[in-house]
């Protein structure tokens, strides 16, 4: 049997893989052919018998190692009569072993079809390295299938992706891919997903290159989208890719309402590469609106929108309910702008969640309204995680000393406490103060007199307030316990003037007592006058 006649079954494997289309004689009855051929009931009238050939599920054709070895090296000859390079060859032979697999199993069973028909056709006169050459050009895919098999995708994606590209040549795909030829890796998605981009819009490697993606990189970077990041934005919205450049800038006369300029809608691409779909741009008008009838400021709002444009995809129903949430902690209008603008992402957590976060507080002893002010003064604390964040602070607070009964006040004067990271934060400035001679006690006892404490850099704030009462004033660190709001009070413009203040008159006192009046009050004690007419630090300097 010729391979012309062959090729007439091998095209029907193709069109039918689940189908076992095996060797038939000439005289057998209809019967013979698989159902799912002629789509019809099968006529069940008797059959001769036929002896099979045993079949082995692993190695279907008993194929050896070299033969495996000589359809690779034949892939790469046919691979370089396409154009490609002996390396490119021979790299793209080596990575697409299922492609090879098919190949040799269709040269196999034409071996075993001319041996069933005792046929002497033209495939009786090639070689099996000749064979492999002439079924892979059977194929008609011209080595794309190989090519694309070699950059990660399934066989049948590689197949099916191929029908679409038939029109390129395989070296014109390459160099769309390639980054060293200025292809797709430049925007970043030759990566473990470009698979499943390239399986969803195979009409992405028809895009030219020097007229298309490489004005639109440059477009993208005008904008402020680093290289290095397009890839996420392609993947997140591939559609992108197929818009026209002019088509983008008119979508920015939408977020010019928000007031965000080209790097503002650059960095909102990144963050939310959906703001130019047409849905999203649609429902950006309703949620303006929608905020406008809440009363909410809208400089409050644009920059709400600005740092989190994933509010553009939020329904104004769900909207409303987060809303609603706020206002029963007393937080409307102007307040809840200010909220919003430092903490955007709080519109977009389910009502339930944001409650537990409410009973949460409430269960560590704080009334509703407090509740509100904390929403207010640091917002974040509402965007994190009851486990695995507030929790775990509560948890360390109390292991260092800090009891249930001053645990509200602590959270109350200093809520950003919980959401301070404890190793890179909170332990070294424990550890600091430790090495200063102050027992965890101590210092437990200053973060419940002055819980802001908490929050003040050692290097900024710390060490030289420290160290001024240690070699100057003489006292020892333990002093600053009785006394801990003496760290938030200027160095150069308090601390220092009215140390030398008294130190002029040779009186001595407390941190509390020197630090804690204010200048009228220091003025008439210590320097004998009704009004501080002259400032402590003029006096020193």
């Amino acid at each position: 049997m010729s391979t012309k006649s062959f090729s007439i079954h091998w095209n029907l494997k193709s069109q039918f893989p689940n189908t076992c289309f095996l060797p038939f004689a000439r005289r057998c009855s209809l019967n013979a052919f698989p159902l799912s051929f002629f789509h019809c009931p099968r006529i069940h009238s008797p059959k001769p018998y036929l002896p099979q050939p045993p079949l082995v599920q692993s190695n279907p054709f008993n194929q050896t190692p070299h033969d495996l070895t000589q359809a690779r090296e034949s892939i790469s000859e046919y691979l370089q009569e396409l154009g490609l390079s002996l390396e490119d060859s021979i790299s793209m032979s080596s990575n697409s072993p299922k492609y090879m697999q098919m190949l040799v199993d269709a040269v196999k069973e034409l071996e075993e079809w001319n041996a069933w028909n005792n046929s002497n056709g033209e495939g009786d006169s090639l070689g099996f390295k000749e064979m492999i050459i002439f079924m892979a050009k059977e194929k008609g895919d011209n080595g794309k299938v190989a090519f694309l098999e070699s950059v990660g995708l399934p066989l049948s994606s590689a197949m099916s992706v191929a029908r679409y590209l038939s029109s390129e040549s395989l070296p014109g795909i390459i160099r769309k891919i390639e980054a060293r030829r200025g292809g797709l890796e430049m925007l970043g998605l030759v990566d473990a997903t470009f698979r499943f981009l390239l399986e969803s819009f195979p009409r992405l490697l028809l895009l030219p290159v020097v007229s298309h993606l490489e004005p639109m990189v440059e477009f993208l970077e005008n904008i402020g989208v680093p290289r290095r990041s397009m890839g996420n934005v392609f993947l997140l919205f591939p559609p992108i890719l197929f818009y026209k450049i002019q088509g983008i800038k008119s979508k920015f006369s939408t977020f010019e309402k928000v007031g965000a300029a080209y790097k503002d809608i650059g960095k909102m691409l990144l963050k939310y590469p959906w703001i130019f779909s047409t849905s999203i741009q649609e429902n950006y008008e309703q949620i303006l609106l929608f905020f406008e009838e809440e009363k909410i400021p809208k400089t409050s709002v644009d920059r709400a929108i600005r740092s989190w444009p994933h509010l553009l995809g939020c329904s104004t129903s769900k909207l409303k309910l987060m809303v609603d949430q706020f206002g029963e902690l007393g937080i409307r209008n102007k307040k809840f702008g200010r909220v919003i603008a430092k903490s955007p992402q709080l519109l977009l957590k389910k009502p339930q969640e944001f409650l537990q976060v409410v009973l949460f507080f409430e269960g560590l002893g704080l009334d509703q309204e407090t509740v509100g002010k904390l929403v207010s003064r640091c917002p974040e604390v509402f965007a994190a995680n009851i486990d695995t964040t507030l929790k775990k602070k509560v948890e360390f607070l109390a292991e260092f000393g800090i009891s249930n009964d001053h645990l509200p006040r602590v959270i109350k004067k200093y809520p950003e406490v919980l959401v301070s990271d404890v190793n890179k934060t909170l332990l070294p400035w424990i550890n600091y103060l430790m090495e200063m001679g102050l027992s965890r006690r101590q210092i437990a006892l200053m973060i419940h007199r002055f819980p802001p404490l908490l929050g003040y850099s050692i290097e900024e704030v710390l060490k030289p307030k420290l160290n001024f009462p240690l070699n100057t004033i003489g006292k020892p660190a333990k002093d600053v316990v009785g006394y801990p709001r003496y760290f938030s009070y200027s160095l150069e413009k308090k601390i220092k003037p009215r140390f030398w203040v008294l130190k002029g008159r040779n009186i001595e006192c407390s941190l509390e007592v020197m630090l804690g009046k204010n200048d009228e009050e220091f003025a008439a004690e210590f320097m004998g006058v009704g009004r501080m007419l002259v400032s402590p630090s003029a006096t020193f300097q």
